[in-house]
């Protein structure tokens, strides 16, 4: 043990989007109970690469009697557990929350003009989203038919803004849903689900899987489903 530099967490000020443990190259922090945590005190180099993305300001360096940081342990620990990608392997596969700042959270950014993005997370396909992504922690669930977005003009922000997103095609994806959402219901704390599907009779593939992730995971979960027609038209809800 000796006296030096670390990071320290304010749990009352973590937002839980998880954006510094992705940002520790070693492993150093975790997200428990939806909120980030220093897992270990050899771990954490005090280099603080996480301090920069944090929104809420809930971390900073204190000085205290904390283990030495051990390089090897981390090295060796990297190897074992790697940060979770996608099983196509592609750069750019890391989970992640997508921070939008809420004085933009229009229909239409004032100054360009341009309809803004209301995506809140990363990957958004059914099957390769992380089971435990930190953003699934009191989220509000959005399952889509991947044909909807195309479908419906005002997609983003009738459906996708304030949720979190799943899409999938029960037609074309080889499997069942149903096994993978129930899991993430499980494992989650999931305030309510939508359910958007197309009027097409192959779509109710993805209705049905909610409905028996529902009923497997063993909560009672609000949700509701809306239906859109081919020429974009919300047909029930």
């Amino acid at each position: 043990m000796m006296i030096r530099k670390i990071i320290q967490i304010d749990v009352d000020k973590c937002n839980g989007c998880g954006l510094c443990a992705e940002a520790c190259h070693e492993g150093a922090i975790g997200m428990i109970d939806g909120k980030a945590t220093l897992l270990r005190d050899d771990y954490c180099d005090g280099l603080g690469d996480c301090l920069p993305v944090c929104p809420t300001a809930a971390i900073n360096f204190v000085e205290r009697e904390a283990l030495a940081y051990n390089e090897a342990k981390v090295k060796s620990n990297m190897e074992k557990k790697k940060i979770e990608k996608l099983p196509c392997g592609c750069p750019g596969s890391n989970a992640k929350a997508i921070l939008r700042n809420p004085a933009l959270q229009t229909e239409t950014n004032p100054v360009t003009k341009m309809t803004i993005s209301q995506l809140n997370q990363w990957p958004v396909q059914i099957k390769l989203v992380p089971v435990n992504a930190p953003y699934f922690e009191g989220a509000k669930l959005l399952v889509a038919a991947d044909c909807t977005a195309y479908a419906y003009a005002n997609f983003h922000e009738d459906f996708i803004k304030g949720k979190i997103t799943l899409i999938g095609c029960p037609k074309l994806d080889e499997g069942d849903y149903a096994e993978k959402l129930t899991e993430i219901l499980s494992q989650n704390n999931i305030k309510s689900i939508t359910v958007v599907r197309m009027e097409v009779p192959c779509c109710g593939g993805i209705e049905n899987a909610v409905m028996r992730a529902l009923q497997s995971c063993g909560k009672m979960i609000q949700w509701q489903v809306v239906t859109i027609s081919t020429d974009g038209q919300i047909l029930e809800r």
